[in-house]
């Protein structure tokens, strides 16, 4: 069996990542609810296939601070995946998960990092529930870490190591919210020889 780049990915697979990315994120919203007790409406996801080099363009400016939550992808899928927010999204969340009135606009603390840890775990999880759901591979997200700093900062880094396993990433983006939208990035780049094992679970042939 030969590794597949994403370039090589047929239309029938991108439409299978788009359904993997409604249900990820109708799962992740179900669960951000939940924990914040609030109805939330969710729009479509957009998901993208892009190369590494521009994914900071499709986010946003350079120069703008952003959250970025980051963990590894390991079991039979190795590779790496990111959720981005804007500090208006990563703020609404964190004030209404540590009831602090919705105007709030002061930088985080430590408390309020563990938070926006929590709610990438849940994000993250959800989306390779999704997948794990499909496919019945093991599919677990290691611990997370979090950065806020300008968006080329935060992902320069990921940016060197997304290029080590592939040349192309799976951009989603999402839309929830209440009475206030937020918006996210979720970003996923599996190392290449991952993508025939989806195939083949999913039953698509090489």
């Amino acid at each position: 069996m030969s590794n597949l780049s994403l370039e090589e990915v047929n239309e029938l697979y991108l439409d299978v990542l788009k359904e993997i990315g409604n249900i990820g994120a109708g799962n992740a919203t179900t669960a951000i609810a939940n924990m914040l007790n609030l109805k939330i409406n969710m729009h479509v996801p957009k998901v993208e296939l892009l190369p590494v080099e521009k994914i900071g363009s499709s986010i946003g400016a350079e120069d703008e601070i952003i959250v970025g939550i980051m963990l590894g992808v390991e079991h039979d899928i190795e590779g790496s995946m990111m959720f981005l927010m804007d500090m208006q999204s990563a703020r609404h969340l964190v004030n209404r998960l540590m009831m602090k009135p919705a105007d709030y606009e002061g930088e985080f603390d430590e408390m309020e990092l563990s938070a926006i840890k929590e709610i990438g775990n849940i994000i993250a999880g959800s989306y390779l529930s999704a997948l794990s759901g499909l496919t019945n591979l093991v599919i677990m997200p290691t611990v997370p870490y979090v950065a806020v700093d300008m968006a080329a900062a935060i992902l320069s880094v990921p940016a060197i190591q997304f290029g080590m396993l592939g040349d192309n990433a799976l951009m989603i983006k999402t839309e929830f919210g209440d009475d206030f939208a937020i918006n996210g990035y979720f970003i996923l780049m599996p190392e290449e020889g991952s993508y025939d094992k989806i195939l083949k679970a999913l039953g698509i042939p090489l």
